[in-house]
């Protein structure tokens, strides 16, 4: 399993603590940036990581700005993209085994190095449950399909 990870500005510390944590795990990661503190559009980075999950070069993809909540927006702009944004391990599971989420989204600002492994590993390590939730995110594609997104 390969995971895109990316960030802004904001989340470029924990991103940080994130490679360490998942090298250690032994889980293969490309980085897309951002580099560095200087302020930066969350929605670019987004985008990337979106789009090496949607190629298949990735499975999954964890993006990460101040708050999680701008760059999850940003990546579930993205047809096929179901993006989580968790603040605890239960949320991560539960977005894995009934959403079969593909992203997930911290907030640097609002979450640790510790808490963020847990729910890493929530979230890389669930399984979709399918059955009655496939047919609740077929229902979510039909409404990407529906309005274009």
């Amino acid at each position: 399993m390969k995971v895109a990870i990316a960030c802004d500005h904001g989340g470029f510390a924990l991103k940080g603590e994130l490679e360490k944590y998942l090298a250690a795990r032994g889980t293969e990661f490309i980085d897309l940036g951002t580099d560095g503190t200087a302020s930066v559009d969350y929605p670019d980075y987004a985008e990337k990581a979106a789009a090496a999950v949607l190629s298949g070069e990735c499975r999954f993809g964890i993006v990460i700005c101040g708050t999680g909540i701008g760059i999850s927006i940003a990546a579930n702009k993205i047809r096929g993209i179901r993006c989580a944004h968790c603040q605890d391990a239960y949320s991560a599971r539960m977005s894995r085994a009934h959403n079969d989420a593909n992203m997930l989204a911290f907030g640097a600002r609002v979450i640790g190095a510790g808490l963020m492994c847990d729910i890493v590993d929530a979230f890389l390590d669930g399984e979709f449950e399918g059955g009655r939730h496939s047919r609740r995110v077929e229902k979510i594609a039909a409404i990407e399909e529906k309005y274009g997104k």
